[in-house]
């Protein structure tokens, strides 16, 4: 079955980064789930399986030091709570485009979706290439 990117973006990758970002700020910032919650917006349930690794667990993206160092760098904003939820929205997509751009998604896509050619596919190198210019790594 085809996945397209938006839907590895939106099921697979987004998740995984939001979960990287619960346990920074969980184990890290030392910040409680309620707290989490209403910085993220998002349930305090979805922090619960974030941080029980029922959620977004598909990609380890602390594997991913220059990514991991993005969301650190976010996670040290939302703890001295120098950012909306909707700036966090906002980095948080275009950290999504930076994983992408920078193929780290690939190995995924290529398992969800068989027909795709690994050594021909460049779709979303190509595409999210200006948000891996324009990160902090």
């Amino acid at each position: 079955m085809r996945t397209s990117v938006p839907q590895l973006a939106a099921k697979y990758v987004y998740p995984a980064l939001r979960r990287r970002l619960v346990e920074i700020l969980y184990y890290e910032e030392k910040m409680s789930q309620i707290e989490i919650a209403r910085l993220l917006g998002i349930s305090q349930s979805a922090v619960s399986r974030y941080v029980e690794g029922n959620r977004g667990v598909y990609i380890d993206v602390s594997k991913y030091k220059d990514i991991d160092r993005e969301l650190r760098i976010l996670a040290h904003r939302i703890a001295g709570k120098k950012i909306s939820v909707y700036d966090i929205q906002l980095e948080l997509s275009r950290i999504t485009m930076v994983f992408l751009g920078k193929g780290y998604a690939c190995f995924l896509h290529a398992k969800l979706d068989k027909d795709i050619d690994l050594g021909k596919c460049r779709t979303c190198i190509v595409l999210f290439e200006p948000y891996t210019k324009s990160s902090r790594s």
